[in-house]
């Protein structure tokens, strides 16, 4: 896929999908060998959470695959964001599919507490 096609494509889910202070925005950035998650609160400007694979230990991450990394990421960003009482966001997956790592990260969030 080409740059311009995915710029055009995450302006239209951007466009959906604006984080507001009570719903802030749940949005994943996926390369080939990362994945990132942070929590953005759209009407200040700031981001209130993050979290990577880079964040995780290293020696429990070197035998899985990216799919079971992407749910640890899930779990630690749902993790870091219910004690600053964020529980409802609304989720941002870019110019990815709801497929694979982003659909694994986006799970566990769920199973750790955010609502989306």
């Amino acid at each position: 896929m080409s740059i311009m096609k995915n710029i055009k494509k995450e302006k239209r889910v951007r466009g959906k999908i604006r984080g507001i202070g009570d719903r802030p925005r749940l949005s994943v950035f996926r390369s080939t060998w990362h994945i990132y998650a942070q929590i953005i609160d759209d009407e200040k400007g700031v981001t209130l959470v993050c979290a990577s694979d880079k964040d995780l230990d290293s020696k429990k991450v070197k035998d899985l695959k990216k799919t079971e990394i992407a749910a640890l990421v899930g779990d630690l960003i749902a993790e870091r964001a219910v004690p600053k009482k964020i529980k409802k966001v609304r989720f941002d997956r870019g110019s990815y599919r709801y497929h694979g790592r982003v659909k694994m990260l986006a799970e566990s969030a769920r199973k750790g507490g955010l609502v989306f």
